[in-house]
């Protein structure tokens, strides 16, 4: 990957990660009630999840295009018009991103109960699903060796979702209070609505 494509798939994809959704409610949540440390269970389930989606997404998109190059464009065209897609959406948000504070019902307590929730909780998150095939495939670059694209895009991710993760498990009351706002949750939904706009649009013309 080049040093102009990176210095776009990092922000982006941080601001995919920090915008709440399931795996940082969940990882908010416990970190108020059970603790960081007991926590880092979940977190270590949900980046394997996170890998998996992540992997099946950027080596079934593969397959296809180094069997069908042409398809390349189709799929770099469709990755940015989502992409730019999504930023309009964010950018219309009206706060539904909200953290719920009824969490009873979500948290166990067995390590390994732990585990196994934070990785069904990435692998059936429909939205991660969406955001692996549709942000992923436009920033491969064809001319350079496909293993060392996908080491650097998952160490990225995997980076990018932990320190989210960590940010809201640690956040607390204060985190949790703010992200309850309807202005505050617009606010940053604007400003990754606003990254997907620009790298979807760099993305086409590019």
């Amino acid at each position: 990957m080049s040093w102009t494509t990176l210095s776009l798939f990092i922000p982006t994809f941080f601001f995919v990660s920090i915008t709440p959704g399931m795996c940082m409610t969940l990882a908010l949540t416990m970190g108020m009630s059970i603790g960081y440390r007991r926590t880092l269970w979940m977190m270590i389930g949900e980046l394997v999840g996170v890998a998996v989606v992540a992997l099946a997404a950027i080596l079934g998109v593969a397959a296809v295009m180094l069997k069908y190059p042409d398809i390349f464009i189709v799929f770099k065209t469709v990755g940015a018009s989502y992409l730019f897609y999504l930023g309009v959406q964010m950018w219309r948000s009206k706060g539904k991103l909200a953290i719920s504070t009824d969490t009873d019902n979500a948290i166990r307590h067995n390590d390994w109960d732990l585990v196994v929730q934070g990785f069904i909780t990435a692998i059936a998150n429909p939205k991660g699903w969406a955001f692996m095939i549709s942000l992923l495939p436009p920033f491969i670059d064809q001319s350079k060796p496909m293993a060392s694209q996908v080491s650097i895009m998952l160490v990225i991710i995997l980076l990018s979702e932990f320190i989210c993760m960590t940010i809201y498990a640690t956040g607390g009351k204060g985190l949790k209070r703010s992200l309850g706002q309807s202005k505050n949750v617009k606010t940053l939904n604007r400003l990754a609505g606003t990254l997907m706009c620009a790298v979807g649009i760099w993305l086409f013309v590019g």
